[in-house]
């Protein structure tokens, strides 16, 4: 655990010494040290006694990391029976950047950067040409700018997106909005957003393609290893391997209400349609005969969760916050969750949450565990995502926010830790621990 209490500790240290690129210091503004300048707009030559200032701060700063692990024994790298064992360390910095625009109009920008790193036993069995892998880095940096009306408080927004690994890219961007009732008691959101990914098509080393040679004197052949050699042991350069499209479009809607002083709920809906290479190549699939392939699902897949939430403020102490989503796809997989977490105040600033999640889903039409597909079957995967099973999820979370700042530290205005146990019928078991610095 101490590697990642030191990697927050590291990203705290660089946002206190960043975001300084086109600011001019002010020490009258005590909100932030910064302060941007707009220039006139009347052509004039610019001349500093005509500048507007307008406050430009670091409006939030949040670190996050955690340490995940799980254990199973229905890998779908090796077709649905062996290892699942995975660990995964993650952290994320999200920096927000604010300032007063035209008509007191509020702009937030928000810079996001994390990391995964994870490690994946099974994942030892998809070997060829030298890129299979025991683990993997993941990248994710994200941009959001929003500009909040000062007037209704209606906001308006654009995002994109980026996250890398070694076997896929993915390049993302959404539209969002929301508009408040005229009482300001009600809001309805939306979200538009679209991802373009391409999948590299990392083959088990049984099914390697051929490969043409790429240098001269010698002919590549493929040992019963799966690595990829030369006969005659002349130099060679590392094959590229082909990639293959798959696109995500998603349309979340919502709408809160606060029907009282203690009661709020919100409905939310989402719509998304997936399209091309929906497939993962190094998850093997083995037929009732004995022989084994290559997972092939269909090349679109359209996902419909429909969710309700609802707070109650039940005393001065406790907040009720529950959760019900109901899911379906055409992929033949209904599913249900419940979550319910109670966050108690022991005093106005040390709270205790305790949660718990039941969720159930029916199994795909394309799912057969292994060697359960028939050779005739069109489609075909052995990947438990898609079996029918029911899980658990529950734990705790501690949060203190003193009015001072957390450990005397003003800037430190919030800290959270929480620790989550899964279980899956399946026999798949998961924890995972967090924790959440907040800066103001």
């Amino acid at each position: 655990m101490k590697k990642i209490f030191l990697s927050v500790v590291g990203f705290a240290m660089v946002c206190r010494f960043s975001a300084h690129a086109q600011v001019k210091e002010d020490t009258s503004n005590n909100a932030h040290p910064f302060t941007l300048y707009q220039p006139v707009k009347d052509g004039s030559a610019p001349n500093p006694d005509d500048y507007n200032p307008r406050s430009l701060r670091v409006d939030e700063i949040n670190l996050v990391s955690s340490y995940y692990w799980q254990n199973g024994d229905h890998s779908a790298i090796t077709g649905g029976i062996g290892t699942e064992k995975v660990t995964d360390i993650s952290n994320g910095l999200d920096l927000k950047l604010a300032w007063e625009g035209d008509n007191h109009n509020k702009n937030t920008i928000s810079l996001g950067f994390g990391f995964d790193h994870h490690s994946s036993a099974s994942s030892a069995y998809v070997t060829t040409t030298g890129l299979g892998k025991k683990g993997g880095t993941r990248l994710y940096p994200s941009f959001d700018w929003t500009k909040e009306n000062g007037t209704t408080g209606n906001t308006f927004g654009l995002g994109a997106y980026y996250s890398g690994e070694y076997n896929y890219k993915s390049l993302g961007a959404d539209l969002h909005f929301s508009i408040k009732t005229a009482d300001k008691n009600g809001e309805f959101s939306a979200k538009l957003q679209a991802y373009l990914d391409h999948v590299t098509l990392i083959y088990p080393s049984e099914f390697v393609p051929v490969i043409n040679p790429v240098s001269t004197g010698g002919t590549y052949i493929t040992t019963a290893s799966g690595n990829v050699v030369l006969s005659n042991g002349g130099s060679t350069s590392k094959p590229s391997l082909a990639t293959k499209p798959r696109n995500t479009y998603t349309a979340s809607f919502g709408y809160s209400q606060i029907i009282n002083s203690r009661l709020q709920v919100m409905f939310l809906a989402d719509v998304v349609a997936q399209t091309g290479y929906l497939s993962l190549p190094f998850h093997r699939v083995y037929f009732s005969t004995g022989k084994d392939t290559i997972e092939k699902l269909p090349s679109s897949r359209f996902k419909l969760p429909l969710g309700f939430r609802a707070n109650y403020f039940l005393g001065d102490n406790i907040i009720l916050r529950s959760y019900y989503r109901y899911y379906l796809d055409n992929w033949g997989t209904h599913a249900n969750t419940a979550s319910l977490e109670v966050v108690y105040k022991i005093s106005p600033f040390f709270s205790v949450s305790p949660f718990y999640r039941y969720y159930t889903q029916s199994a795909a039409k394309y799912f057969a565990p292994y060697e359960g597909h028939s050779p005739t079957d069109e489609y075909y995967t052995s990947n438990y995502e898609y079996a029918k099973f029911n899980s658990q999820f529950f734990g705790v979370g501690f949060r203190i926010a003193p009015p001072k700042g957390v450990f005397g530290w003003p800037g430190l205005h919030e800290l959270e830790i929480r620790y989550g146990h899964y279980s899956q019928n399946t026999n798949l078991v998961s924890n995972v621990v967090s924790l959440n610095l907040g800066f103001k």
